[in-house]
């Protein structure tokens, strides 16, 4: 699995941004990424159940994000058209505000190393991504566990700001200065 340090893959993949023909699909890719932070969020399948909790938890957070200068993505190894229906049929998720990324040949997922051998769909993995493209964060979790976006903001702004961050720190709080 890639982790904190390496380069995150490039790569080029059809997403799913509006509900209406013509706009719905729109490629994304690495390019996208570039002079800025992202966090790059997979989940396992559409149309499950834990699943539509953590995508609308990252939405809910968006205008959080956005002032912070960072892109969201969320990904899974279904289709575009199956995202497009999703979209269509989950109320909470007509509106979201992020793309929802179509890894259906798994290139992504199998490059960063999050897939689940036994299902063969991605990992609850969670990436931020600095500016120049640098992993700065992994987290993965059990299928079944869903991840909770406040932290993954909490961590983002750690990040940003940079120095050595205690244990449940919180923005505005300082760093660990070191004598």
């Amino acid at each position: 699995m890639l982790t904190v340090g390496h380069k995150f893959p490039e790569f080029s993949l059809k997403s799913v941004v509006a509900n209406e023909m013509p706009h719905a699909f729109s490629l994304v890719s690495t390019a996208d990424m570039i002079g800025r932070w992202n966090v790059v969020f997979f989940y396992p399948k559409d149309f499950t159940f834990v699943c539509p909790t953590e995508l609308q938890g990252f939405d809910e957070l968006m205008k959080a994000f956005s002032a912070r200068k960072t892109g969201v993505y969320g990904v899974s190894t279904d289709s575009e058209f199956v995202h497009l229906a999703w979209r269509r049929d989950a109320k909470e998720l007509r509106n979201l505000s992020y793309p929802l990324v179509s890894d259906i040949k798994r290139e992504l997922s199998m490059a960063l190393g999050i897939l689940d051998a036994k299902e063969g769909v991605c990992l609850r993995a969670t990436f931020i991504v600095d500016p120049e493209g640098i992993i700065r964060h992994v987290s993965v979790n059990d299928l079944s566990v869903g991840r909770n976006p406040e932290e993954i903001l909490r961590v983002l702004d750690a990040l940003q700001v940079g120095g050595l961050m205690p244990c449940r720190w919180q923005p505005g709080q300082e760093a660990i200065k070191v004598a």
